[in-house]
Protein backbone atom coordinates (compact mmCIF):
# COMPACT_ATOMS: atom_id res chain seq x y z
CA UNK A 1 0.00 0.00 0.00
CA UNK A 2 2.68 2.79 -0.95
CA UNK A 3 1.98 6.29 -2.59
CA UNK A 4 0.79 6.54 -6.18
CA UNK A 5 2.61 9.05 -7.54
CA UNK A 6 0.17 9.89 -10.26
CA UNK A 7 -2.34 10.71 -7.93
CA UNK A 8 -2.95 14.63 -7.26
CA UNK A 9 -4.79 16.09 -4.25
CA UNK A 10 -5.99 19.62 -5.14
CA UNK A 11 -8.43 21.83 -4.05
CA UNK A 12 -12.16 21.10 -5.83
CA UNK A 13 -13.78 23.70 -7.98
CA UNK A 14 -17.25 24.08 -9.87
CA UNK A 15 -15.53 22.84 -12.54
CA UNK A 16 -15.40 18.92 -10.26
CA UNK A 17 -18.99 19.28 -9.65
CA UNK A 18 -19.84 15.95 -12.06
CA UNK A 19 -17.54 13.49 -10.72
CA UNK A 20 -17.68 14.31 -7.64
CA UNK A 21 -20.98 13.83 -7.13
CA UNK A 22 -20.74 10.59 -8.48
CA UNK A 23 -18.59 9.78 -5.59
CA UNK A 24 -20.82 11.64 -3.53
CA UNK A 25 -23.73 9.28 -4.71
CA UNK A 26 -21.92 6.49 -3.30
CA UNK A 27 -20.26 7.80 -0.19
CA UNK A 28 -23.58 9.03 1.30
CA UNK A 29 -25.89 5.87 3.38
CA UNK A 30 -28.05 7.78 5.51
CA UNK A 31 -29.70 10.22 3.18
CA UNK A 32 -30.06 10.34 -0.66
CA UNK A 33 -28.18 12.89 -2.35
CA UNK A 34 -29.77 15.54 -4.66
CA UNK A 35 -28.08 17.32 -7.11
CA UNK A 36 -29.36 20.91 -6.66
CA UNK A 37 -28.93 20.43 -2.93
CA UNK A 38 -25.72 19.20 -3.94
CA UNK A 39 -24.57 22.29 -6.11
CA UNK A 40 -26.06 24.48 -3.64
CA UNK A 41 -23.81 22.89 -0.83
CA UNK A 42 -20.69 23.14 -3.31
CA UNK A 43 -20.62 26.83 -3.95
CA UNK A 44 -21.32 27.49 -0.37
CA UNK A 45 -18.12 25.15 0.49
CA UNK A 46 -15.87 26.43 -1.93
CA UNK A 47 -16.67 30.50 -0.11
CA UNK A 48 -16.22 28.84 3.05
CA UNK A 49 -12.83 29.37 4.94
CA UNK A 50 -13.43 26.56 7.66
CA UNK A 51 -13.99 24.40 4.88
CA UNK A 52 -11.18 22.26 3.22
CA UNK A 53 -12.98 20.33 -0.05
CA UNK A 54 -10.07 18.59 -2.12
CA UNK A 55 -9.82 16.19 -4.66
CA UNK A 56 -7.15 13.11 -5.63
CA UNK A 57 -6.96 13.18 -9.36
CA UNK A 58 -5.64 10.25 -10.95
CA UNK A 59 -4.58 11.31 -15.00
CA UNK A 60 -8.21 13.59 -15.54
CA UNK A 61 -10.56 11.38 -13.57
CA UNK A 62 -11.26 12.25 -10.30
CA UNK A 63 -11.10 9.02 -7.72
CA UNK A 64 -11.53 10.27 -4.24
CA UNK A 65 -12.19 13.41 -2.20
CA UNK A 66 -12.25 14.83 1.27
CA UNK A 67 -14.54 16.98 2.99
CA UNK A 68 -13.23 18.73 6.38
CA UNK A 69 -13.80 21.57 8.30
CA UNK A 70 -11.97 23.77 11.77
CA UNK A 71 -13.30 25.48 14.15
CA UNK A 72 -12.77 26.67 17.81
CA UNK A 73 -13.53 24.96 20.76
CA UNK A 74 -12.69 25.47 24.55
CA UNK A 75 -11.56 22.04 25.17
CA UNK A 76 -8.93 22.16 23.03
CA UNK A 77 -7.39 25.74 23.84
CA UNK A 78 -8.55 26.79 20.43
CA UNK A 79 -9.40 24.91 17.27
CA UNK A 80 -9.78 21.45 16.15
CA UNK A 81 -10.23 20.06 12.74
CA UNK A 82 -13.09 17.21 11.73
CA UNK A 83 -12.94 15.04 8.86
CA UNK A 84 -16.85 15.12 7.46
CA UNK A 85 -16.87 12.83 4.44
CA UNK A 86 -13.55 11.18 2.63
CA UNK A 87 -14.70 8.71 -0.19
CA UNK A 88 -12.41 6.84 -2.34
CA UNK A 89 -13.37 5.40 -5.43
CA UNK A 90 -14.19 1.53 -4.65
CA UNK A 91 -12.17 0.26 -7.46
CA UNK A 92 -9.07 2.33 -6.46
CA UNK A 93 -9.03 1.68 -2.84
CA UNK A 94 -5.46 0.28 -1.14
CA UNK A 95 -3.53 2.26 -3.32
CA UNK A 96 -2.41 5.72 -0.91
CA UNK A 97 -5.06 7.70 -2.02
CA UNK A 98 -7.08 7.95 0.98
CA UNK A 99 -3.72 8.22 2.93
CA UNK A 100 -2.87 11.10 0.78
CA UNK A 101 -6.12 13.16 1.00
CA UNK A 102 -5.74 12.61 4.89
CA UNK A 103 -2.80 14.41 4.50
CA UNK A 104 -3.56 16.96 3.30
CA UNK A 105 -5.93 17.37 5.45
CA UNK A 106 -3.69 17.32 8.32
CA UNK A 107 -1.33 19.85 6.98
CA UNK A 108 -4.11 22.32 6.18
CA UNK A 109 -5.62 21.40 9.95
CA UNK A 110 -1.96 21.85 11.55
CA UNK A 111 -1.32 24.97 9.18
CA UNK A 112 -4.07 26.71 10.45
CA UNK A 113 -3.37 25.85 14.19
CA UNK A 114 -5.66 22.65 14.78
CA UNK A 115 -4.79 20.36 18.10
CA UNK A 116 -6.38 17.64 16.71
CA UNK A 117 -8.01 15.92 13.91
CA UNK A 118 -11.53 14.10 14.52
CA UNK A 119 -13.70 11.54 12.70
CA UNK A 120 -16.31 9.66 13.21
CA UNK A 121 -16.55 6.04 11.14
CA UNK A 122 -18.50 3.06 11.07
CA UNK A 123 -16.85 0.85 8.48
CA UNK A 124 -13.32 2.15 8.35
CA UNK A 125 -11.53 1.88 11.60
CA UNK A 126 -8.39 -0.04 10.66
CA UNK A 127 -7.67 2.51 8.06
CA UNK A 128 -7.59 5.45 10.60
CA UNK A 129 -5.58 3.16 13.56
CA UNK A 130 -2.86 2.58 10.19
CA UNK A 131 -2.90 6.56 9.65
CA UNK A 132 -2.09 6.85 13.87
CA UNK A 133 -5.65 7.49 14.62
CA UNK A 134 -6.95 6.40 18.02
CA UNK A 135 -10.51 5.61 18.94
CA UNK A 136 -11.95 8.40 21.46
CA UNK A 137 -15.71 8.93 21.83
CA UNK A 138 -18.77 7.48 21.15
CA UNK A 139 -20.77 9.27 18.08
CA UNK A 140 -24.60 10.43 18.33
CA UNK A 141 -26.67 11.71 15.93
CA UNK A 142 -30.46 12.72 15.98
CA UNK A 143 -31.76 13.91 12.50
CA UNK A 144 -33.60 16.95 12.22
CA UNK A 145 -37.09 17.61 10.70
CA UNK A 146 -38.24 20.75 9.42
CA UNK A 147 -40.99 21.01 12.79
CA UNK A 148 -37.71 20.97 14.98
CA UNK A 149 -37.26 24.33 13.90
CA UNK A 150 -39.96 25.90 16.14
Amino acid sequence: MGNNTSIEVVQATLADADALFSLVERFAMSFKPEKDAFTASLRQLLQDGGAWLSIARENDNVVGYLLGFDHYTFYANGRVAWVEEIMVDETRRRRGIGRQLMRAFECWAASRGAQLVGLATRRAAPFYQALGYEESATFFRKVLRAEDAS
